[in-house]
């Protein structure tokens, strides 16, 4: 249930940061079809797939696979760009949806959880990199070699079960 993706952005956070982008975020439902994200606009929200399957199109053609622990529109959340691709459920999903500016406002006050969050949004930005690298002899992270490898395999059912238990109502 826990891929990957989600080791990595989750492994360095605490369970205080998990329940703050659980308070802080909210819970996109999306079917068959949705598009959580449109080319070409701006958005005001970094997601997390916590459930689900969905495809990345860039030009009508699908680039990538976003399943449950994948990070969505974090290049134009570091970059405050537009979005170079459209984001479309395959099956039925769920995202976490949290709002720039409750990041930004947060980051400002608690600069620990901002390093923390940087450096996990900088780990996945880089495991992605390296799995789009067709030369790439190393293949993707190796999360047993990661720091904190005990605590990896915890973050996404626990941040999925915060947000099911009803702790991201305000």
């Amino acid at each position: 249930m826990t891929p990957q993706k989600g080791l990595t952005i989750l492994g360095d956070l605490l369970e205080e940061d998990l329940t703050w982008l659980a308070k802080n975020g909210s819970v996109s439902q999306l079917y068959p079809g949705d598009e959580l994200i449109k080319d070409g606009q701006e958005i005001d929200r970094l997601f997390i797939v916590t459930k689900g399957n969905m495809s990345v199109v860039v030009d009508g053609r699908e680039v990538a696979e976003a399943v449950t622990g994948d990070i969505l529109g974090e290049m134009s959340f570091v970059e405050k760009c537009e979005t170079s691709a459209e984001v479309v459920a395959r099956t039925t999903s769920r995202a976490l949806a949290v709002p720039r500016s409750a990041l930004l406002t947060e980051f400002e006050t608690n600069t620990a959880f901002a390093a923390r969050f940087y450096k996990a949004l900088a780990v996945f930005l880089s495991d992605r990199l390296r799995a789009t690298n067709p030369g790439n002899a190393r293949g993707p992270i190796d999360v047993d070699g990661m720091d904190h490898r005990a605590d990896y395999g915890d973050k996404m059912p626990r941040l999925i079960e915060l947000l099911e238990s009803g702790a991201a109502a305000a």
